[in-house]
């Protein structure tokens, strides 16, 4: 008898473990974001939104955004080259918002457009960014980072400041990759 109720108190113990446990496979709120992160690119452009928290544990998630453009451009400057669609960053007609910033949540919606050249040496296959929300971005600094990545005499091509009205900044950068464009020494 003792050991029936010992075992049904057993039974009762775990059933109540298992049906209070939360389903924790969404509660990583990176991981969360990442899919939310959406970035299509075309021979047109890479465009995408980030939609969630602009800061978890004191990282600077929504702002990683332009990280993931940066990486998704590259790679189609690169594969456009690769196919004969020369083609670098059309500055100009870049297009940047951040809805709800400074709320906790935001929206950050990017759009880098291409222009196609006509030959080889005139396309560009890398591209990167240095931006911050509500500060000026360090360019000095990030030229000094990216010496090593360019080719003897090349320089690399800057845009100008790009802001939104919620104050992110960024300036982002593109230049000819020296293993993809080797030829272009």
């Amino acid at each position: 008898m003792y050991k029936n109720k010992f075992i049904t108190s057993i039974i009762t113990y775990v059933l109540l473990i298992l049906l209070s446990c939360k389903d924790t496979k969404n509660t990583n709120p990176t991981q969360n974001t990442k899919k939310q992160n959406q970035i299509t690119c075309t021979n047109k452009a890479c465009q995408g939104t980030y939609q969630g928290k602009e800061f978890i544990n004191g990282d600077d998630i929504a702002h990683q955004f332009s990280n993931q453009m940066s990486a998704a451009v590259g790679d189609q400057l690169k594969a456009l080259y690769a196919s004969g669609d020369y083609s670098k960053v059309d500055f100009s007609k870049i297009e940047m918002s951040t809805k709800g910033m400074g709320s906790g949540d935001v929206v950050y919606t990017l759009t880098i457009p291409f222009i196609t050249v006509t030959e080889p040496c005139e396309a560009y296959t890398a591209f990167d960014h240095v931006g911050g929300w509500n500060h000026a971005p360090a360019l000095s600094q990030r030229k000094t980072q990216l010496t090593n990545v360019l080719m003897p005499n090349q320089q690399l091509d800057i845009s100008d400041l790009k802001t939104t009205q919620e104050g992110l900044q960024e300036y982002w950068i593109q230049w000819q990759h020296k293993v993809v464009q080797a030829a272009c020494e």
